[in-house]
């Protein structure tokens, strides 16, 4: 994601700034509280066995190896060119599949807002034209781009706090709506599992950081930004999720709906209260769309690289004279998610299902790189042990294969529990899991065979240049 900083380069502060703005999203807040007073236990519990291995492994990663690929580059340097190739795919191919999920939730928000009795119809429009603005505003400028970031980040900090502080002043008044006992707050699997995924997809991203090296003061401040990062993004996650169960009983939290009927909860019916929920509602919609385009923005670029060095199709390469844009990358994006709408729009029945399906999907494929990158990082601690590491995880390789294995564990499991949320009562709800599974296979087979015409290129490449050497010679 190219942000340039602003006299200078990024230090500690402005590095966790744009951690947050890509970590952070307010769309899955309300499948947090979903699972009920227990997501305290589960967050906490993440916390520890996943977020502090993962921070550490990507600092070392990104202090050792500081490129503009990041995850692409760690994984190449490990595995080599194949697996770097479906790393790029999945992470370029998933913004075109998140996107309609993000649009779905903001034109259901937007209805429940404004238009309380707007048709699936008219929700599906509202979908289609914020993609479009979304890869306009992409194809446009970088400029554009940078603003909207930092604008966003700010946006989801200030939503996430009314959403906490009002909680907490709603129930000093009211009374709390859910039981806050320490045994609730506990993890169980009993209640919301199908949601515990999302608290993963929630706190991924902070190698992103890794692809700003160049911006950089200092590449040794990364631990330091990933850590701070992570720990005000988790304490916001908490903040927000409990905020809104002080407010509203757990089985009235609707995934779509939730935000917003917190807000009308907080605030109440007066006409200042009104404005409120407007004024926070309008501030979460355009948190949507900011983290729209910068994940587009970043996941563009990466792709139009990978494609000027053969490993996509060249129309995925395809930049704006004017503009100096991958408006190829960005336009394919846009056409995905167009298509993606309209197929779920056909299967869906409302649009609190709408949005899981779409989400859940588009996860899948959003969390499939990370497979890859921990076993990236064990790879290279043996094979290029030489290589001088700035930050270095502590203990011996014992230590590394255990959180290697935890954090590659954790995201398989979210994979599964994204497919089949039934799992833990041994039942599988075909009609929710059936089109998820297909559309994450079918995203897979794409990939192997647009990695298969990227090996014949190469392979057919190297023969010309073979061939134009030995004519040359004789």
């Amino acid at each position: 994601m190219d942000t340039q900083s602003s006299g200078g380069k990024m230090g500690v502060g402005s590095l966790a700034l744009f951690s947050l703005c890509a970590v952070i999203v307010v769309d899955t807040l309300t499948a947090s509280a979903s699972i009920g007073v227990s997501a305290i236990g589960w967050w906490l519990v993440t916390l520890v066995i996943f977020v502090i291995p993962y921070g550490l492994i990507t600092s070392e990663l990104g202090t050792t190896y500081p490129g503009e690929g990041g995850i692409y580059d760690w994984v190449k340097k490990a595995f080599g060119y194949k697996w770097a190739v479906r790393t790029t795919w999945f992470y370029w191919i998933n913004v075109g599949l998140w996107m309609p999920a993000v649009y779905i939730m903001f034109a259901g928000m937007f209805a429940e807002l404004f238009y309380p009795d707007l048709s699936l119809i008219w929700q599906i429009a509202i979908c289609i034209a914020l993609t479009w603005l979304t890869v306009w505003v992409c194809n446009v400028s970088v400029d554009v781009g940078v603003w909207v970031t930092s604008a966003g980040a700010i946006l989801k900090i200030i939503v996430i706090s009314v959403l906490g502080f009002g909680g907490f002043f709603y129930a000093a008044k009211n009374g709390v709506a859910n039981e806050f006992s320490f045994s609730a707050m506990l993890p169980s699997l009993d209640t919301g599992v199908a949601f515990l995924p999302a608290l993963v997809f929630n706190l991924m991203g902070f190698e992103l950081v890794a692809t700003m090296t160049k911006e950089m003061k200092d590449v040794r401040d990364m631990p330091k930004s990933i850590f701070l990062a992570a720990g005000i993004t988790a304490f916001l996650y908490v903040f927000g999720t409990v905020g809104i169960l002080m407010a509203l009983p757990v089985e009235d939290i609707g995934l779509v709906a939730g935000i917003i009927d917190t807000l009308h909860k907080l605030f109440g019916d007066s006409a200042m209260g009104q404005f409120m929920v407007y004024a926070i509602g309008i501030m979460a919609l355009l948190t949507f769309v900011g983290n729209m385009v910068t994940w587009t923005m970043g996941a563009s670029r990466a792709a139009a690289e990978a494609a000027s060095e053969g490993e996509l199709p060249e129309v995925v390469g395809k930049m704006s004279e004017k503009h100096d844009t991958p408006v190829g990358a960005n336009n394919i994006t846009g056409i995905v998610s167009t298509v993606v709408i309209l197929a779920y729009a056909v299967f869906a029945q409302g649009s609190d299902e709408l949005f899981w399906s779409v989400f859940a999907f588009s996860s899948c494929v959003f969390l499939l790189p990370y497979l890859f990158m921990f076993p990236s990082y064990l790879k290279l601690r043996v094979s290029d042990a030489d290589t001088e590491r700035p930050f270095r995880v502590p203990g011996g390789m014992g230590v590394q294969w255990a959180l290697s294995i935890i954090c590659f564990l954790v995201i398989a499991q979210a994979v599964i529990l994204f497919i089949f949320p039934d799992l833990i009562t041994l039942s599988v709800d075909w009609v929710y899991s059936a089109p998820v599974l297909l559309g994450v296979i079918l995203t897979i087979a794409i990939g192997e065979y647009l990695l298969k015409l990227a090996v014949a290129k190469k392979v057919n490449d190297i023969n010309q240049k073979t061939a134009q050497h030995l004519s040359e010679n004789h």
